[in-house]
C-alpha cells in the first residue's frame, strides 16, 4: 500500500504531562485503520514533554474522512487539555525506511 499523503506534527505537553500525551497517541484510533500506513510516535531526548507524530495515509481523502469521525474527534478532545498551545505541522510524505520495536 503506498503513502500519498502525510505530515509530521510536533506537540508540546504541559509540564510533566508528556507521558500521558504519548500514551494517548500510542492508542490512537488511526493505528488499526487500513488507510493509515505510517503512525510513528517519538519524543525529544532533551525534553520528554515534546512529542512528535509522523503519519502517512493512502490519500488526503482517506485522512480527511477518518479525521471527521467521532473516534478521531474524541482523541483530539482528550489531547487538547494536555497541550500548551497549537501543534506545529509540516507537510511530509513518508517514502520508506524502517521502524522496528
Amino acid at each position: 500500500m503506498s503513502v500519498n499523503h502525510g505530515f509530521h506534527a510536533t506537540m508540546t505537553a504541559r509540564p510533566g504531562r508528556g507521558d500521558e500525551l504519548v500514551e494517548l497517541l500510542l492508542n490512537a484510533p488511526s493505528l488499526p485503520h487500513e488507510d493509515c500506513v505510517v503512525f510513528l510516535v517519538s519524543r525529544s531526548a532533551g525534553n520528554r514533554d515534546i512529542v512528535h507524530v509522523t503519519e502517512g495515509w493512502t490519500s488526503p481523502e482517506a485522512h480527511s474522512s477518518f479525521f471527521a469521525t467521532e473516534q478521531a474527534q474524541a482523541l483530539v478532545a482528550k489531547l487538547q487539555p494536555l497541550l500548551t498551545g497549537e501543534s506545529q505541522y509540516i507537510d511530509e510524505v513518508p517514502v520508506g525506511g524502517k521502524a522496528a520495536f
